[in-house]
């Protein structure tokens, strides 16, 4: 039996991938009103160009104009601060109840690093945690800490929506345009810029998935 169900878009507008998390998201809330065994899904897509800024963000943390750029401006429910979402970025949202894997919040954040940390092994890279900042870092303690996978999440009642954003063949000159996750002192990369040679996508998509299949198991 599968840990959760799958769902595999194509490019996908923002608007479109949030009105989708939105209803398998409040589905699980009613059924849990109701008495009813939730469902857990996990929707994997990229997006076109798109800036999101989270629910306690700094919406000055654009340094341009959204008109000067080709990517749209959402403000969100998540957590975090500005992120970019685009073409080559694996992004994921798992609809996750966490009392089916026995874990809580902080547990769930860690168990999607993981994912992305034993992810980019296979590449020769060290994924590392940022003390006071979620998401996969590499170089911590090094001249350079950049970020390769941001996490922003919303729980309601144990119920999981929005979250990871991973950096595979991501133009990254869109990160430019904004201090990610308000954090001016860090870097941004990508899978594509640390190997240096553009990655094939749905292999890296797909290590990422047995990724979560090991580490997200039902108790």
């Amino acid at each position: 039996m599968a840990n959760f169900n799958l769902f595999v878009l194509n490019q996908t507008d923002y608007q479109d991938a949030l009105t989708m998390q939105e209803c398998l998201f409040n589905a699980q809330l009613e059924r849990i009103k109701n008495g009813e065994e939730t469902h857990d899904y996990l929707v994997l897509l990229q997006h076109t160009p798109v800036y999101t800024l989270g629910k306690s963000g700094d919406e000055s943390n654009l340094k341009v104009p959204i008109e000067q750029t080709d990517a749209k401006f959402f403000k969100t429910n998540r957590g975090g601060d500005i992120t970019y979402h685009g073409p080559g970025q694996l992004t994921g949202y798992p609809i996750f109840n966490l009392a089916h894997f026995g874990i809580g919040v902080r547990e769930y954040v860690e168990l999607v690093e993981e994912c992305v940390i034993d992810c980019i092994s296979n590449y020769g890279l060290k994924g590392e945690r940022l003390e006071g900042a979620s998401g996969v870092w590499l170089d911590v303690k090094g001249n350079k800490p950049r970020k390769i996978c941001a996490i922003g999440i919303k729980v309601s009642r144990g119920i999981t929506m929005h979250g990871f954003a991973f950096n595979i063949n991501t133009d990254l000159s869109y990160f430019e345009n904004i201090i990610p996750c308000g954090i001016d002192d860090k870097g941004v990369t990508s899978l594509e810029k640390e190997v240096g040679e553009k990655m094939d996508f749905k292999l890296v998509q797909k290590q990422l998935l047995e990724c979560f299949e090991k580490r997200f198991v039902k108790v």
